[in-house]
């Protein structure tokens, strides 16, 4: 075993159940609340030939556990079934009043919602009362009373007393154990439901959940059944990316953006459709428009994000950045994370919807909670909330100014210390020496994919390196190429991406500090190890 990885193993603690994970491992999807109920009607459902209809997010845990279900579903003998997604300009977040419409006009008798539900109890309530069940699947936090559903199964109910692990399941993860239950149900056979875990790779990481426990099971298996796919849209859209290795960085930033950007500037249900389709014409043609939506959302976000990094140049610096424009509503989100990250700053991105009327994305990290600072700004908004590092808000014209003063009051009231501390990265190991930094590292690296929160990808602090050479790169010249030498004489080739601008101001032939994590180049069928600079330590 390579030298670096054998200290990589011990510094982590990692235990062989973790390196090398079992599928029986996993926790009986009984654990869940409300699970046995769900089996049943799902039972009766299928004897009986009712019409389901399956109600999803746009999201790609949405769409992903959307697509997880109707298999699901299928398998168990359920043929008779719709899916529905929210559009997220008409309905935003959660089952909508549209729902209950189109349940009643398709004569629906059952809805099983996916990744959302557990705070919809009016529209359930009218479900309800329109003799139309809900079992609810969904891992979002709960209300202290629940919906009165025919089942509620979310690891995040107060009553819940089955592992923790299982509360860090995405909503394509809670509808997983959905169908392990089916299997223990009879109702799937056993096996079949192992080919889901493509499915279920896809929304955890692209959700940031846990990789730990259940999801370090789940999302293990997930990445070998990715990489024997058939699904002919996945194939596609893979081929348009340029993805050659099915890692946690081509999930998250070649695979998840295209079928996010869907969800974010049309309807998610053409990220749906390409992960349903069995055509090859189709998921040729889906593929291309999601390769083309994505284009479009890298250009406004790239256009925002130059537009207001150019006006904080002129105004006054406040705590919390409070940005407003004529942007792509399905783009705020991002545009605020961004500025979080160039800023280190909490940030909240807002575009005029309405005549009058702005709604908003807000980013945060550390100590600063959205969902709190827009219960103390409440009287200047519309709408809002959320979680402490993501939220939604809505606010009208009159009332920007007040909402941008009460925001950063209440972030200068909480006389927070040394936030960029929650930023900053930590090395797992420090080295000298670069000859073990090759192939045989990245292989053993790769044995610990996917990466995530809870197993985040290793970084390594190179001390005391020499800098031979330095070069800026890029259309912009923003990206910063450095060639480095251990204390062995190994030389090593970093790249930075929109590397900070003091970094350009290093010395060649001075000796520095360098976290680093190894990447892979090849080069006319030659292989080499290359390395992703993180971060330059004083």
């Amino acid at each position: 075993m390579n030298k670096i990885f054998t200290q990589l193993v011990e510094s982590r603690h990692l235990t062989p159940d973790f390196l090398h994970p079992k599928y029986e491992n996993l926790v009986s999807p009984l654990e869940l609340p409300d699970m046995k109920k769900a089996l049943d009607r799902l039972e009766k459902a299928a004897k009986t030939g009712e019409k389901v209809l399956i109600y999803g997010d746009y999201d790609v845990d949405g769409v992903t556990a959307s697509t997880l279900m109707e298999q699901t579903l299928k398998l168990a003998g359920i043929k008779n079934l719709e899916i529905m997604l929210p559009d997220r300009f008409i309905d935003g977040y959660g089952m909508s009043e549209r729902l209950i419409t189109r349940a009643k006009k398709a004569k629906i008798t059952l809805v099983i919602t996916v990744d959302c539900g557990s705070r919809n109890h009016a529209i359930i309530k009218e479900l309800n009362q329109s003799n139309i069940d809900t079992i609810v699947t969904d891992h979002h936090e709960c209300e202290a009373t629940l919906p009165e559903a025919v089942a509620v199964i979310n690891p995040h109910r107060h009553d819940y007393k089955g592992p923790e692990t299982l509360k860090d399941l995405a909503g394509v993860g809670v509808a997983f154990k959905l169908a392990q239950g089916l299997v223990q149900q009879n109702l799937i056979p056993e096996g079949q439901e192992k080919w889901l875990l493509d499915l279920v790779l896809l929304g955890t990481i692209c959700d940031s959940m846990l990789i730990t426990g259940e999801n370090r099971i789940l999302t293990y298996y997930g990445k070998i059944v990715l990489e024997k796919t058939k699904r002919k849209g996945l194939l596609e859209l893979m081929k348009n990316a340029g993805v050659k290795n099915i890692t946690s960085e081509s999930i998250g930033f070649q695979i998840g953006p295209r079928l996010n950007a869907a969800g974010r500037l049309d309807t998610a249900e053409i990220a749906l459709n390409l992960l349903r389709t069995t055509s090859s014409t189709e998921a040729a043609k889906l593929a291309s428009t999601l390769e083309e939506l994505n284009k479009t959302r890298r250009t406004n976000q790239r256009t925002a994000t130059q537009e207001i990094a150019e006006r904080m140049k002129h105004q006054t610096t406040t705590p919390v950045i409070i940005e407003t424009g004529k942007w792509h509503e399905g783009i705020l989100g991002i545009i605020a994370g961004r500025l979080v990250e160039k800023y280190h700053q909490p940030a909240f991105v807002l575009s005029e919807v309405e005549d009058g009327l702005f709604k908003g994305s807000g980013r945060s990290f550390g100590e600063f909670n959205l969902a709190e600072a827009l219960e103390y700004a409440k009287d200047a908004i519309e709408g809002g909330g959320g979680h402490a590092a993501a939220a939604g808000v809505q606010v009208k014209r009159a009332n920007l100014d007040k909402f941008r003063e009460k925001i950063n009051q209440y972030y200068e009231s909480l006389q927070l210390k040394d936030q960029d501390r929650f930023l900053k990265h930590h090395a797992d190991i420090d080295i000298e020496n670069l000859a073990d930094f090759n192939l045989d590292l990245l292989e053993s690296l790769y044995t610990l994919e996917p990466f995530g929160p809870g197993n985040e990808e290793p970084i390594f602090c190179l001390k005391n390196a020499e800098i031979l050479d330095s070069k800026r790169m890029g259309e912009d010249g923003s990206h910063l190429r450095l060639d480095l030498r251990g204390k062995d004489g190994k030389i090593i080739k970093s790249i930075a991406f929109s590397a900070p601008d003091n970094w350009f101001n290093l010395y060649d032939d001075e000796k520095y500090s360098f976290l680093i994590q190894p990447t892979e180049n090849e080069w006319n069928g030659v292989r080499s190890v290359e390395a992703r600079l993180i971060d330059i330590l004083d």
